[in-house]
Parts: C-alpha cells; structure tokens; sequence
C-alpha cells in the first residue's frame, strides 16, 4: 500500500511538472508569435502602400500597407467590446467598405468610449466613396471563443466580443473578406486610433515574464517531489 502512494506521489509529481513547463513553453512560443507580427507590421510601413484590391486578391499571412478606393455600405456598425485605450475601456468600431471590383471588407474606424451605462455611441457608419489607406491585417485574436460572437441591438447596430468576418458576413447577407484594414490615423476618417496591432493584448515581454514563472513552478514541483521521496525513504 505505501509503495502505490509512493507510486501515485512521483506520477502526480511529474505530470504537474511536466504540465507546467508546458505552460511555460507555450507562453515563449505567444512571445516569438508577437515579436514577429510587430517585426512584420513594422516592416510593412516602410515598404509603398499596394493598392487594397490587389491585396485582397492575393492576401499575404503578414500585415500588407494598402491604399484604394471605394465606397462604404450602407450596412450597421459592428461594435468590438471590451476594447482598451490607455486606462480607458470603450468599444472598437468596424464599418463595412466594398474596393472597386473586389469583395467587401471590414474597416476598423477607431476607438470610442464606453459610457458607464453601458449605451452605446450613437454613431452611424459613414456612405458613399472614399479613398482609404492603412494596413490590411487579420482580424483581432479573439481568445477564448465562448458564446455567441455577436448580438444584433434595437438600435440596428451589432456588438460583437470577437470580429470573425464569415460569422459577419452570414448576420449581414454580404461576401467579407477575412482580412481587416486599420486605416491610417491620418485619414480625416472615424475616431481615435493608430496602427498598434497589441493595443488590447499582452505585449511581448509579460509572455517572457510569465512563462519564467511556469517553468519556476515546474523547478519547485520536482524539488518538492525529491524532498518528499527522500523524506519517505528515511
């Protein structure tokens, strides 16, 4: 019977270390991820802007600088919740645009505030043509993928914990691309707003930080486990 505990210690021991460092593993891989979006948006800021149709023709996995023209939808704002700006929380707001000869897209028109009720803007997404640039990006990470991703509102607009264009695509009747422009901050256009792609996520760095403390946690599992055994043996 002490030999089965004894057993049931070292496995319980090891496969919480073993877990552990996993973590910490995963958390340095979210690092590498990150430093190599930012390595590739910045990389595509110097580079001359490609023109959004042809990007969207053939989209490349990294950030693309584009400039187009076209005209936006008369289609609902798609609020993106739970946003952060600085200390301030507010919601993201995302307009559909169709380039010339190409499919619609969602447009990232900038951050706003959430009031404390909770009501939202009553901002309406602009109509007609217009000449946009900025980057063409995947859409935000949604994290966990829990509930519905988005909720129409009485005031005809839809709120949405994660942007996932075919999931927008299907609720609005309209062919989306899978990419989204962040459009440039210099554009007399929307609302607060810049080209950071981690604005309301870790940075780099906490990746690093938390993943010293799994692998910690891991090291004192298996010196906790040693203790235990030698102790036992004695």
């Amino acid at each position: 019977m002490v030999v089965k505990r004894r057993v049931a210690l070292v496995v319980t021991g090891l496969c919480l270390a073993l877990a552990f460092a996993s973590l910490g593993r995963w958390q340095l891989g979210r690092e590498a991820w990150k430093r190599d979006l930012l390595a590739q948006a910045e990389a595509a800021l110097q580079a001359p802007p490609s023109e959004l149709a042809q990007a969207l023709a053939a989209p490349q996995p990294g950030p693309v600088r584009v400039r187009g023209e076209g005209h936006f939808l008369d289609a609902p704002v798609l609020w993106l919740d739970n946003q952060r700006r600085g200390e301030r929380v507010g919601l993201r707001m995302y307009c559909a645009f169709r380039p010339a000869a190409s499919p619609a897209l969602l447009v990232d028109l900038g951050w706003l505030p959430l009031a404390g009720d909770r009501r939202l803007p009553a901002e309406r997404c602009p109509v007609g043509e217009a000449r946009v640039a900025g980057l063409l990006v995947a859409p935000p990470a949604p994290g966990l993928a829990l509930g519905p991703g988005m909720q129409a509102q009485d005031d005809g607009s839809w709120l949405a914990l994660r942007v996932e264009p075919p999931e927008v695509a299907a609720a609005w009747g309209l062919e989306l691309a899978p990419q989204v422009l962040r459009l440039d901050p210099a554009l007399p256009l929307g609302h607060e707003r810049d080209l950071g792609l981690l604005a309301n996520t870790l940075p780099p760095e906490k990746h690093r930080g938390y993943a010293l403390q799994w692998f910690g946690l891991s090291a004192a599992t298996l010196v906790i486990l040693i203790v235990l055994s030698l102790r036992r043996r004695r």
